[in-house]
């Protein structure tokens, strides 16, 4: 189900395209947005292993054409400064194409080329608090540091019955005269919402499974979140970056 006045997106890619070669899929993805916000998990279909794992915020640089840039605060490629910015078309369909340029991973150099991806907004999962009704949030915890160069980042988000949570450690060391993030290997939790039996794991990914929260113990503890709070989950402090609640109409 999804609803007009919503600020949350869930969507899903149908196909990547490297030019000029034909276009492929071979990832189950999940991209949850809100309020400037975005967690995307991408699984390989053959592997089962994470293909790609970021998050950070949705910039929208221009309206027409529809131009938008993605921060990657987590990367599990670690191209924490790359520039991904894509430009959005509606297709006839109702699915959207998008145009840019990205390292191409699978490649040896990771080599920037020209791609199109074509993604499609998903209906909502329905979640605990039952038909038409739906909670949506984005966290992020508060900077883990385990030394002076390196940090924990994690983001957790749930649009109604989907939930996606990623872990990633990520190092800062000096590079000559710089100084260089790298990121370790990204942790991610992906778990849907069923009315018979409650939240279910899709996906358990990377080495630190236990150190993500899962559904079945945040349970219903976002009553009183707002935009901008900090709230304690498993002993964990987050900044509430984005919250949405959708009433019954």
């Amino acid at each position: 189900m999804t609803t007009s006045h919503s600020s949350s997106s869930l969507s899903t890619r149908v196909s990547l395209r490297w030019l000029p070669d034909p276009a492929f899929e071979n990832t189950d993805t999940i991209v949850l947005s809100l309020m400037g916000w975005y967690v995307d998990l991408r699984v390989d279909k053959s592997s089962g292993k994470i293909d790609w794992a970021i998050a950070g915020q949705r910039i929208v640089e221009s309206q027409d054409p529809l131009r938008v840039l993605f921060t990657h605060a987590i990367d599990s490629h670690s191209a924490f400064d790359a520039v991904d910015c894509g430009n959005f078309t509606a297709l006839p369909n109702g699915d959207d194409l998008e145009t840019g340029s990205m390292p191409r991973w699978d490649l040896p150099g990771a080599p920037v080329r020209e791609y199109e991806e074509v993604w499609r907004e998903l209906p909502f999962r329905e979640g605990p608090e039952g038909l038409g009704r739906g909670v949506s949030w984005v966290l992020e915890a508060k900077g883990e540091g385990q030394d002076g160069s390196t940090v924990i980042r994690m983001f957790i988000a749930r649009i109604w019955g989907t939930y996606v949570a990623l872990r990633q450690e990520q190092t800062h060391v000096e590079d000559g005269k710089a100084v260089v993030k790298r990121g370790g290997v990204v942790t991610a939790r992906r778990e849907e919402w069923d009315s018979t039996s409650g939240w279910k794991t899709k996906y358990i990914l990377g080495p630190d499974v236990d150190k993500l929260p899962s559904m079945t113990t945040i349970g219903t503890e976002d009553g009183d979140w707002s935009v901008g709070s900090e709230v304690v989950l498993s002993s964990q402090q987050y900044i509430v970056r984005a919250f949405e609640r959708i009433e019954q109409e």
